[in-house]
């Protein structure tokens, strides 16, 4: 099944984007939670960290590297980055993505 995410990669449907290269796209996100909500994704279809693989290492290191560079372009020196796994955590679209989250302060989870 086409997920949202694979929509948007495709130019299916249109977002805001922050970043993209060859391998990951960055967007905020449509119902922000915080002052700056950005969305983190590889365009590779991964459904969520558990299913990740070792050839995935590559992009998964560089997702934390972009988040801490867009993070830094919106003047953030404290954020949260998130990513669900499964439905009882939360996640809803079912293509790995980050929660870039930040410009106030943020409470605790759980």
């Amino acid at each position: 099944m086409t997920t949202i995410f694979e929509k948007i990669i495709a130019g299916e449907i249109p977002c805001d984007k922050v970043f993209e290269n060859e391998r990951i796209l960055a967007f905020n996100d449509i119902a922000p939670q915080a002052p700056v909500h950005v969305l983190i994704i590889p365009k590779k279809p991964i459904e969520n960290i558990a299913a990740a693989s070792p050839e995935d290492q590559a992009v998964l290191g560089e997702i934390l590297l972009i988040a801490k560079e867009i993070a830094k372009k919106h003047n953030l020196e404290s954020f949260r980055l998130i990513t669900n796994t499964g439905r009882q955590s939360g996640q809803e679209v079912f293509h790995l993505h980050f929660h870039l989250l930040g410009g106030r302060r943020l409470g605790s989870l759980g």
